[in-house]
């Protein structure tokens, strides 16, 4: 995947407008204490500028970050440095994840999943992240609904417009696959710089979701609606799975 390329530096102002990390980062310290985790170790993989990672480092003794953009974990790097943070980087594939340790707590949010278009590489993802779990170890995630991504980003358009920047924001939905074209004008003194990115994200029925974790011996603990303690309904537009390994699944 090619892209947050040129990105990095002006999307924690566009992200945080619509995500409140506090919220999710509490969330998931919630299920870790119901569950009795212990916070040793904690990996964050597709972490982006570490928007996660710093809310969730500080509750263990040691942390790793994972991004396949190297402009994303320089970012990342800068803000942890700024609060006195040591999270290890490292600049890898989520879906060949190669760590020679393993964790309490792994975490993939804002549906960076969705992002693994191939079934195969999604069973090699699903099977990493196993092989990198403690026994009784916990995994949480997001994706994009299959509703969200058929529906709501669908074969619709967007734009965003502020002082320093503009984007426009096009779609293409066609096979469970929505093909996302972006142009950003970014300010630069009086003029505004134009780069363009193309994301591709695969809508995932849940039962494959589901099938894909079973594959990789995960098991669901629970699902819901966007790091809340409501239940998945028909229009969710993020699904939030909470996964351990060893132990029986709930059957959801």
């Amino acid at each position: 995947m090619n892209c947050y390329n040129k990105f990095a530096h002006i999307y924690d102002k566009l992200i945080r407008a619509d995500v409140d990390y506090k919220k999710w980062s509490d969330f998931i310290i919630e299920k870790c204490v119901e569950n009795n985790l212990v916070f040793d170790d904690y990996l964050d993989l597709a972490c982006g500028t570490g928007n996660l990672t710093e809310n969730l480092c500080p509750k263990f003794k040691n942390t790793w970050a994972v991004d396949l953009s190297q402009e994303m974990l320089s970012e990342a790097e800068n803000k942890f440095r700024s609060q006195g943070l040591k999270p290890r980087l490292a600049c890898q594939d989520i879906s060949n994840l190669n760590i020679n340790r393993k964790f309490d707590l792994i975490t993939c949010c804002l549906d960076s999943t969705n992002y693994i278009i191939d079934s195969d590489d999604l069973k090699k993802y699903f099977k990493a992240v196993s092989n990198h779990l403690k026994e009784g170890g916990v995994f949480i995630f997001d994706i994009n609904s299959y509703y969200k991504l058929s529906q709501v980003l669908g074969n619709n358009d967007f734009n965003y417009d502020d002082d320093e920047v503009f984007y426009y924001w096009e779609n293409q939905f066609e096979d469970d696959l929505v093909s996302m074209y972006i142009s950003f004008f970014v300010r630069d003194g009086e003029f505004y710089k134009r780069f363009d990115e193309e994301h591709e994200e695969r809508a995932y029925k849940e039962e494959d979701i589901e099938k894909y974790l079973k594959h990789g011996q995960l098991n669901i603990l629970d699902k819901v609606d966007c790091y809340s303690n409501k239940k998945v309904e028909k229009f969710t537009e993020r699904i939030t799975y909470l996964v351990k390994l060893g132990g029986k699944s709930n059957g959801r």
